[in-house]
């Protein structure tokens, strides 16, 4: 599972993508944030997913290379970057 708690100091893990862009649901499930498509949609939905630090609400946002996404989980927030 690629993921970064946020009391970890360390860098954030990247992900590559084969693309230049990747939608952000998809890019939850191949980052390991999410289990599958319904879960990504609820986690976007429920405003505990940011790219870049702000609240992303919309599941077809384009993400690029560099792009920080955060998800805030029960044990924590996961993060990785799009890479």
């Amino acid at each position: 599972m690629v993921s970064n708690s946020a009391s970890d100091s360390g860098p954030v893990p990247e992900v590559p993508i084969r693309d230049d862009v990747i939608r952000l649901g998809q890019f939850l499930k191949l980052a390991d944030l999410a289990e599958d498509g319904a879960q990504a949609r609820d986690l976007i939905a429920d405003g505990e997913v940011r790219v870049n630090g702000d609240v992303e609400t919309r599941r077809g946002r384009q993400l690029v290379r560099g792009d920080v996404v955060s998800v805030q989980m029960p044990a924590g927030e996961e993060s990785a970057q799009v890479g």
